[in-house]
């Protein structure tokens, strides 16, 4: 039967239609298409010339019908006869097995004996995809078969078009809703921008984050735990070109061995039990962004390979997985730990140690930047009264802040947060007053001896004259009454030397020296002849 071309045009066209699914409209088309032109199965492909991969996207027979994702590599020889091809739009293949392209393809789907016919979809000379019909055991295709199938080049180009946007879409939101609790749990524990003290006690640091923030380089935050690598690290990411990528936090410290791959590198459908979906990993969630590798030092042995060759290739393997993914991040990792000490032990890989270790900074403890403790109060007091909707924001009581001044702080600025927290809950809202107990501070008994009590330090002595006068005069530093007039030196020496000692000055810190006593701001004993 020889139909007439616009009436199989039309027909067809009606079948495409059917359905928004192109693999139930291929199938409706095959079933038409084969009262006309001998068919035994129907596919759509994509091909991508970089990799060399054809993809087989849907398939039917007379039987059935499915949505597919059959990738096939195909062999150097293919690859040359598809770019040969390429001009020819549809080809005609006697027989199945004998031409290597249709014979890779098709050995998914078996066929090999069969004829085949190969229309490449194009639209305003750009190639969309591949249309196969395999033809019946013992008939070939004639001229007029050609004709006919030539016509769907367009209906089924733009079919195939519209439904791999419309899985892109339907991929992107399933990513979107994935991703969403990590954005979350990261967005919250970056939210705050502020890094307190990165005039004073931070300051070289955050010379030094600023520095190496523009470049791809991978950086390395050392220093005790609670000292806010988190923080630095975020600031790093915000001042990068990647600030509108994502910010992806791991502690590695906290996955347990069985589970690291998974975590930080995703997993294929069914790797191991329990694995009912496939799942991406930290790694691959950060592309385009940054990824915090806090606590690296926990790393197991295999995992640490694993790291070495995303620092180097920039590449992860799912588990699972038989291909390989590019992903587009910054590391930056942390550790509290001696890395050289672990290297030597045998804990922890060389090559790796080197790979992070670009750019190294420490990041001092709160013991040895005193002088940030004000603004770091003034800080943590106002954000708690926040989140304890206290309405007001408390002034601290006579001598609170000589007793934090006075404390060494093992835990640092976490354990100053979590004593500003204690302090305000149990002042019940008025002015916070931070007993011995609370910073777990023994008292000793009182004495008289002199030679049991130590004094200063020459630099300790100018500082504490420094912080009295400054609550003398309310935080100012020059003026009338202001601190310089009280110590009768030129307000610009004043401001040098408060910089050199680390004493807070300007805005930040005037409400802290406004709520503070001029009677117990030395925070050393006296001495009585």
């Amino acid at each position: 039967m020889n139909p007439d071309p616009n009436e199989f045009f039309k027909n067809t066209v009606l079948r495409i239609c059917s359905s928004l699914e192109v693999e139930k409209a291929l199938w409706h088309s095959l079933l038409y298409v084969r009262e006309h032109i001998p068919a035994s199965q129907m596919s759509l492909h994509l091909y991508n010339p970089v990799t060399g991969i054809a993809e087989t996207v849907a398939h039917a027979t007379p039987g059935k019908y499915g949505r597919l994702s059959v990738k096939t590599h195909l062999s150097e020889k293919a690859r040359r006869q598809v770019e040969a091809q390429r001009s020819q739009r549809l080809r005609r293949v006697n027989r199945v097995s004998d031409d290597p392209v249709a014979e890779e393809v098709s050995r998914y789907f078996g066929g090999a004996v069969q004829s085949a016919l190969i229309l490449d979809l194009v639209i305003e000379g750009r190639l969309i995809g591949v249309l196969t019909l395999h033809g019946e055991v013992g008939k070939t295709y004639t001229a007029r078969h050609e004709q006919l199938f030539r016509l769907l080049n367009e209906p089924f180009a733009v079919a195939l078009s519209n439904s791999m946007r419309q899985r892109e879409l339907n991929k992107l939101k399933e990513l979107l809703t994935d991703d969403n609790p990590y954005f979350q749990e990261n967005e919250e524990a970056f939210s705050e921008n502020e890094v307190v003290g990165a005039d004073y006690g931070l300051r070289g640091v955050m010379e030094m984050a600023r520095q190496v923030a523009p470049l791809e380089s991978p950086v390395l935050l050392l220093g005790e735990t609670g000292v806010g690598k988190e923080l630095i690290a975020s600031a790093v990411h915000r001042a990068s070109p990647r600030r509108n990528g994502p910010l992806i936090k791991v502690n590695c410290g906290a996955i347990p061995d069985t589970l690291i791959d998974s975590e930080l590198f995703g997993h294929e459908k069914g790797a191991f039990t329990g694995a009912s979906s496939m799942k991406r990993g930290r790694f691959e969630r950060a592309d385009e962004g940054t990824i915090f590798l806090d606590e690296v030092a926990e790393l197991s042995p295999e995992a640490q390979v694993r790291l070495l060759r995303v620092l180097q290739e920039k590449e992860i393997e799912r588990v699972g997985a038989t291909e390989t993914t590019h992903v587009d991040i910054r590391v930056i990792a942390a550790t509290h730990r001696n890395l050289d000490g672990l290297v030597s032990m045998g804990r922890f890989r060389q090559d790796l140690l080197f790979r992070l270790k670009v750019f190294p900074i420490v990041i001092p403890p709160l013991r040895d930047r005193k002088g940030d403790i004000p603004s770091l109060v003034q800080h943590f007091v106002r954000i708690k009264s926040l989140d304890m909707k206290l309405g007001t924001i408390p002034p601290l009581a006579p001598g609170a802040m000589d007793k934090l001044m006075d404390y060494s702080w093992p835990g640092n600025v976490r354990e100053l947060e979590n004593a500003v927290e204690r302090a305000l809950i149990l002042s019940g809202g008025k002015k916070p007053v931070f007993q011995e107990f609370d910073l777990g501070l023994k008292p000793g008994p009182k004495t008289k001896n002199v030679e049991s009590l130590s004094l200063p330090t020459m630099d300790q002595a100018m500082a504490d004259l420094m912080r009295k006068a400054l609550v003398l005069a309310k935080g100012r530093v020059e003026g009338k009454g202001g601190a310089a007039e009280i110590l009768g030196i030129h307000p610009m020496t004043l401001r040098n030397r408060m910089k050199k000692l680390g004493v807070p000055f300007g805005k930040k810190a005037r409400a802290v020296y406004k709520s503070s006593a001029p009677s117990t701001v030395l925070n050393w004993p006296q001495v009585k002849k």
